[in-house]
């Protein structure tokens, strides 16, 4: 046995990596109809895994623990349901498809949660729906999670994720080997979903961690399971991929011992994971097999440029890829990270004058970039901005790393 006192660190670990897997499995055998059944089956396992572990220590082998508790929970709840629709109500009962075949092979698993993503996505709902739900139900996230990556109101999102199970629940749709129609309806919204995720990891707002690597990890787990399946080994799939590995390459070296922040330019290079860089050369290749070009593929171009760092061009490839990224899909975060660009191509003043014409005063990041484009020109302005992204930022690592900002200012 494993100590008893490491459960507390594994536990939510292994809840991340396995409840999603666990869920798919077991809807594939009784289907979406009781999928609550599967969550509550899933998260009962898990609250037996804290109290039993706690007691008498984490078994060797604890993810296969939590697959044959999981099993064993599953049949008894069958065998309970049976009795009680047979005996009580005298009607008949659903059943569990194979039961005596029933486990959590890894072959299972995969084929499981690849479907299962499928299913979520459901064509039915608003594309965000889908997107909200794939991340709860797939990635485990909170509503509150869900409602930082979206911008929204905790409120907004519960009833949206109500409205989207409902339409889960009557949906057909099987837990089963995908048809090419299916993936090709549901795809684009299946990308955007870990997208999303791996945002969410890389540049979190809650918890009041900047970073949570297992976020990223999940992502570009599922992201890999869809390049192992010809169907969704698309060049948008590869293209995503690639921005993932370039993206994670630089985790560790993004933050301090303290979790503050560390500007790109600060980074101790020799902390970028090389093995990382390489896999997203390989995907960004395979990204390029076909005619299109996706905001995934100017992303993972962006972030190649960003792991060549030698390359005396470099800021004029990266900003015109920002160019072509604004025309694909506009949004304030890529207008500001394009003046962040520009003012390495043109100079601090000239993107000041680029920067005020995007007037995104509610803003932490426009304060923060103005604060960075005054900051060599003007120490006051500069304070004043850095000063305003404090108020407007939720998270407390950011807060830190822009005060540390202010009082470099003043020293200076």
């Amino acid at each position: 046995m494993i100590s008893k006192n490491l459960h507390k660190e594994l536990l939510p670990h292994l809840f991340r990596q396995e409840y999603a897997k666990m869920t798919a499995v077991l809807c594939r055998h009784f289907g979406l109809k009781h999928i609550e059944v599967a969550e509550d089956i899933a998260s009962d396992t898990f609250l037996k895994a804290s109290e039993h572990w706690a007691i008498n220590g984490i078994p060797e082998n604890p993810t296969a623990w939590l697959y044959t508790v999981a099993k064993n929970k599953t049949k008894d709840y069958f065998k309970n349901l049976s009795v009680f629709e047979t005996k009580v109500k005298n009607e008949p009962t659903i059943s569990i498809q194979n039961e005596h075949d029933f486990g959590f092979d890894n072959q299972l698993i995969s084929d499981s949660q690849l479907a299962m993503i499928f299913a979520v996505c459901n064509p039915a709902n608003p594309t965000e729906a889908q997107i909200c739900l794939a991340l709860q139900i797939l990635c485990g996230f909170s509503v509150e999670e869900i409602a930082n990556a979206f911008l929204a109101k905790q409120e907004t999102i519960k009833k949206r994720l109500h409205r989207a199970r409902t339409n889960l629940r009557n949906d057909n749709f099987q837990i089963k080997s995908l048809s090419e129609t299916e993936i090709k309806s549901r795809l684009d919204t299946v990308l955007k979903t870990l997208y999303l995720l791996f945002n969410e990891g890389y540049f979190s707002k809650t918890n009041n961690q900047q970073i949570r690597k297992n976020l990223c990890s999940e992502a570009v787990r599922l992201a890999l399971l869809l390049t192992e399946n010809p169907l969704t080994n698309t060049p948008q799939t590869n293209a995503l991929l690639a921005l993932m590995c370039f993206q994670s390459s630089r985790l560790e070296a993004r933050t301090n011992d303290k979790g503050e922040a560390i500007l790109f330019e600060e980074q101790d290079r020799n902390l970028w994971d090389k093995s990382l860089i390489e896999r997203g050369n390989y995907y960004l290749v395979n990204a390029t097999n076909g005619n299109e070009i996706s905001k995934y593929h100017l992303e993972a171009g962006l972030a190649y440029w960003h792991t060549t760092p030698a390359d005396e061009n470099r800021w004029q490839h990266i900003l015109q890829l920002y160019n072509q990224l604004v025309l694909i899909e506009y949004s304030p975060i890529t207008a500001l990270n394009r003046t962040f660009a520009f003012a390495k191509v043109y100079g601090n003043q000239t993107a000041i004058v680029e920067a005020e014409k995007l007037n995104l005063f509610d803003s932490n990041y426009y304060h923060e970039l103005l604060g960075y484009l005054y900051a060599d020109t003007n120490i006051i302005k500069a304070i004043e901005h850095y000063e305003q992204a404090i108020k407007l930022t939720k998270s407390k690592t950011e807060k830190q790393t822009l005060k540390n900002a202010v009082r470099r200012l003043q020293k200076a």
